[in-house]
C-alpha cells in the first residue's frame, strides 16, 4: 500500500493531523527548525553574495536520522510546517536535508487544523515558495549582520555580555524616548468645576462647566475658580438645550496577532510571550475526550481580519439560534487591513463556533480556557449586530456660563451581549448613565459647586499592550515578532517591568544613546519600517533579497568603523551600598538581573557572593514586628516579606501600609485598579476597604466590609 510521510513541527500537531489522515499516512515532528546559522561563528559569507552557512542545530541529529529513515519507507513526503515565512523556511531546510526536490509538489499548508482543511491541503500540495524563503533568509541575515557586528562593539566600549538587535533596538528607543518625555514634562495646573443641581421630584443633576462666553472653559488656577463661584451665586440655572440622538456602536473585528496580544494583556494580564505560547497550543490541537485531538483556533500569526464565508455562515446560524435573528446584521461588516498588512491568512477565530468555551472547559487548563474564551467571544461578537445607544446631552445656562451633562443608555445591546473590547485608557464611557427627562426652559436650584484641582499628566509609560500597539502602528516587526521583541529587551536587562509599565535601565539608556549617535538608521523607526516593507517586497517577488542586504550593509560597515575609532570606553557605574560582603569585606553594589535589582560583590569573579536586594518599606511585620521588605519571586513577581525570614514567614503581594483597619485594627495594603487606589484589610474574615485619598490623609473616606481578600499568602 502506498504511504505518505507528513512532517510537522510539533508532536501535538502531529497527533492532531494523524487523527484526520488515517493509516495511509505517517506523521512525524521535526521539533521546529532543524538548521540555522551557527551561534559561535558569523555564518554569512559577505563576499559570496551574503551566502549563509547553515548547520544542523545541536540536538537535532537524531531527529534528522529518524526522518531520513522514515522517508525511505514511503512513496511521498509532504512538508506541513506553519503557513508563514518561518514555516516555509522550515519546509525548505527539511527538503534540502532529506533530499526532496523543492520544486516538486511537496508542501502543504492549512489555516486551521480541522479534518476538512487538512484533507483539502493534502489533495493540493505545491512546491516550496522560495520567495517566502528568501524573505525569511533576508530577515535572518539582516539580524545576524547587526547582532554579530554591534554586539562585540558594545562589549569593547560598554560592557561584556551585551547584545544589540535590529528590531529590538527600535523598541528600546521607543521606551527610552518616552522616558525622556516623562522626565522633561512640566505639569500645568488647571481646575474643573461641577454644579450639583436639583429640580423638585425630578431628582438631581450633575453638570460640568463647559463654556464661558461661548468659548471652551479653561480655569488655570484657584483664583479664577473662586471668581467663577462668586459670579454664579446669584445666577439662575436653566436648561438651554437638550440634544438626543441614537448612535450605533460597531463591534471590534476578529483578532489579529497584535490585537489578541493586547487584549489578553488588558483582560487576562498575560504577557505577549504567554499569550502566543497558549495560542500555539490551541492551534496545534488539544485532546477533547471522545472527539480526540482538535485544533481549536485558526492560525495565530496573522495581520488580516477577514474570515471565510463558511465561518461567517456558521456564526450567523449560531447567533440567530442563541439570541435571535435581530442579532445577525443585515449586511456583513468588512474591516480593511491596517497599513500594509500581508493579509495571507484569516483572522484568529475558533475553528467551530459550536465548540463553546464552557463545553470544552474540562479538557483545557485554566489559562488555555481563558484565552480560548476570549478568542471565541471576540469572534462571535464581531459577527453580531451593532449596539444601539441613546445619548442625551443637556446644556444648563447660568448667565455667561454653560454647564453640560451627558448620559447614555443601551437601547439594543447587539454584540455587547457577548463581548466589549478593553481599553488602554481609564476614561468613563458614560454608558448606562441615565439623565432625568428634561426640556428647554426647565429651571434648577443650585445645591453646591464642586471645584477640583488637576495637573496635566505626562504621556504614560508603555505596557505590553501599548508597546505592541505602537510597534504595529509604526510598521515595526510583524505578527510573529512582537512577543520575541518584548521578551528580548527584558532578558537583556535594557528595560524592566514595574507595575505593568516598562522602565529603561541605566544600561538601556546608555546603549540607546550610543546607537542614536553612531547608528541612527539602525535605531530609526521609519528606516526600520521601510526595511519591513522591503522584506514584504521580497516575498511578493518585486525585490531581490541580496540587493537589500548590499544596500544596508555598506553604509552600516562605514558606521561601524567610525564608531570603533571615536567611541571611548563608557563606564556604567554600579550603585555602591552600605551592605558589606560577608565573604571579602567589600561594599556590595546593586546589579540589574533578569528579575530586577540584586546585590553583588564588586570583587567578581574572585568573589561571587550575591543576594537579594531587600528594599525596606518602613512598615512593621504584624506577626513579629520585624520590618517588611520588598522581595521578588523566582518568576520576577514583586512581593513583600518579613526581614526575619525564614523565622517569620509573613508575606503579602500588595504594598503594605501603616494604616490600620477601622473595623478590626489589622494592617491594610494598598491596592490599585483602573478606578483608583484603595486600602484593603489583610484579615480575610474582615475584608474592610477604604478609598485612598490622593493626599493619603485618611479623611472623609468610606469603609466597606465583609468582602473577600486574596492579597495575603504564605511562602
Amino acid at each position: 500500500m502506498a504511504k505518505t510521510l507528513v512532517i510537522v513541527e510539533s508532536p501535538a500537531k502531529a497527533k492532531s493531523l494523524g487523527k484526520f489522515l488515517g493509516n495511509k499516512y505517517t506523521v512525524k515532528a521535526s521539533m521546529g527548525h532543524v538548521r540555522d546559522l551557527p551561534k559561535s561563528q558569523f555564518g554569512v559569507d559577505i563576499e559570496e553574495g551574503f551566502k549563509p552557512k547553515y548547520i544542523t542545530i545541536r540536538g537535532k541529529g537524531d531527529i534528522i536520522k529518524e526522518l531520513k529513515a522514515a522517508t525511505k519507507k514511503v512513496d511521498k513526503v509532504l512538508l506541513a510546517s506553519d503557513p508563514d515565512r518561518e514555516g516555509e523556511a522550515i519546509a525548505w531546510h527539511l527538503a534540502n536535508m532529506l533530499n526532496i526536490n523543492e520544486q516538486d509538489p511537496c508542501r502543504i499548508a492549512f489555516n486551521e487544523i480541522t479534518k476538512q482543511a487538512v484533507q483539502q491541503a493534502v489533495k493540493n500540495p505545491r512546491p516550496v515558495d522560495l520567495r517566502k524563503v528568501d524573505a525569511q533568509q533576508a530577515r535572518r541575515i539582516l539580524d545576524r549582520l547587526v547582532g554579530y557586528n554591534l554586539s562585540p562593539l558594545l562589549w569593547r566600549k560598554v560592557k561584556k555580555g551585551l547584545s544589540a538587535g535590529r528590531v529590538q533596538s527600535v523598541a528600546m528607543r521607543l521606551i527610552c524616548d518616552r522616558e525622556e518625555e516623562i522626565q522633561a514634562f512640566e505639569p500645568e495646573e488647571y481646575w474643573s468645576l461641577a454644579a450639583k443641581l436639583v429640580k423638585g421630584r425630578m431628582g438631581s443633576l450633575e453638570a460640568k462647566l463647559y463654556k464661558i462666553d461661548g468659548e471652551k472653559a479653561h480655569i488655570p488656577d484657584e483664583a479664577h475658580v473662586n471668581e467663577i463661584r462668586d459670579n454664579l451665586q446669584n445666577e439662575s440655572f436653566e436648561v438651554a438645550k437638550v440634544a438626543r440622538r441614537e448612535k450605533k456602536r460597531q463591534p471590534a473585528p476578529p483578532f489579529i496577532t497584535s490585537s489578541m496580544q493586547q487584549e489578553a494583556y488588558r483582560k487576562l494580564n498575560f504577557t505577549a510571550r504567554k499569550t502566543m505560547l497558549l495560542a500555539q497550543q490551541l492551534y496545534e490541537g488539544l485532546d477533547l475526550g471522545k472527539e480526540g485531538p482538535v485544533g481549536l483556533v485558526t492560525y495565530i500569526r496573522t495581520d488580516s481580519t477577514r474570515i471565510s464565508e463558511i465561518a461567517e455562515q456558521e456564526a450567523a446560524a449560531f447567533i440567530a439560534e442563541r439570541f435571535s435573528a435581530e442579532y445577525v446584521p443585515a449586511e456583513k461588516r468588512r474591516v480593511a487591513p491596517k497599513g500594509r498588512a500581508q493579509d495571507a491568512h484569516e483572522a484568529i477565530r475558533p475553528t467551530s463556533v459550536q465548540r463553546e468555551p464552557d463545553k470544552v472547559k474540562q479538557f483545557l487548563t485554566r489559562d488555555q480556557y481563558r484565552l480560548y474564551k476570549l478568542i471565541w467571544e471576540r469572534f462571535v461578537a464581531s459577527q453580531m449586530s451593532p449596539a444601539i445607544i441613546d445619548t442625551t446631552s443637556v446644556d444648563v445656562q447660568a448667565g455667561k456660563y454653560i454647564f453640560r451633562a451627558t448620559g447614555s443608555i443601551v437601547k439594543f445591546p447587539g454584540f455587547m451581549q457577548v463581548y466589549i473590547e478593553g481599553r488602554d485608557d481609564e476614561e468613563d464611557s458614560g454608558e448606562d448613565k441615565k439623565l432625568p427627562e428634561l426640556k428647554e426652559g426647565d429651571r434648577f436650584k443650585l445645591l453646591t459647586l464642586v471645584p477640583k484641582q488637576h495637573f496635566t499628566q505626562p504621556p504614560p509609560r508603555f505596557t505590553d499592550a501599548t508597546l505592541i500597539k505602537i510597534l504595529e502602528e509604526k510598521g515595526i516587526g510583524r505578527p510573529s515578532t512582537y512577543a520575541p521583541i518584548v521578551d528580548t529587551i527584558l532578558k537583556r536587562g535594557y528595560v524592566i517591568r514595574e507595575k505593568k509599565n516598562f522602565y529603561p535601565t541605566e544600561l538601556g539608556l546608555v546603549v540607546v544613546d550610543l546607537l542614536k549617535k553612531y547608528f541612527y538608521n539602525i535605531i530609526d523607526v521609519e528606516f526600520t519600517a521601510e526595511m519591513e516593507q522591503k522584506l514584504d517586497d521580497v516575498e511578493e517577488g518585486d525585490v531581490d533579497w541580496v540587493n537589500i542586504l548590499k544596500d544596508f550593509y555598506l553604509p552600516f560597515q562605514e558606521s561601524l568603523d567610525v564608531a570603533d575609532q571615536e567611541i571611548e570606553h563608557i563606564q556604567v557605574e554600579d550603585e555602591v551600598t552600605d551592605e558589606v560582603c560577608e565573604l571579602c569585606g567589600r561594599n556590595m553594589v546593586i546589579k540589574m538581573g533578569r528579575y530586577g535589582k540584586f546585590l553583588a560583590c564588586p570583587g567578581f569573579p574572585a568573589c561571587r557572593n550575591a543576594k537579594p536586594l531587600l528594599e525596606p518599606t518602613g512598615v512593621a511585620c504584624p506577626n513579629c514586628q520585624g520590618e517588611l521588605v520588598l522581595r521578588r519571586s523566582k518568576k520576577g513577581r514583586k512581593f513583600y516579606g518579613c526581614s526575619n525570614y525564614p523565622e517569620c514567614e509573613f508575606v503579602v503581594w500588595d504594598q503594605p501600609t501603616n494604616h490600620k483597619c477601622p473595623l478590626c485594627n489589622s494592617m491594610m495594603v494598598l491596592k490599585e485598579n483602573k478606578k483608583g487606589k484603595l486600602y484593603q484589610c489583610i484579615n480575610k474574615e474582615c475584608g474592610g476597604k477604604i478609598e485612598a485619598a490622593e493626599e493619603d490623609e485618611g479623611e472623609n473616606r468610606k469603609v466597606a466590609a465583609n468582602e473577600p481578600n486574596d492579597s495575603v499568602s504564605a511562602y
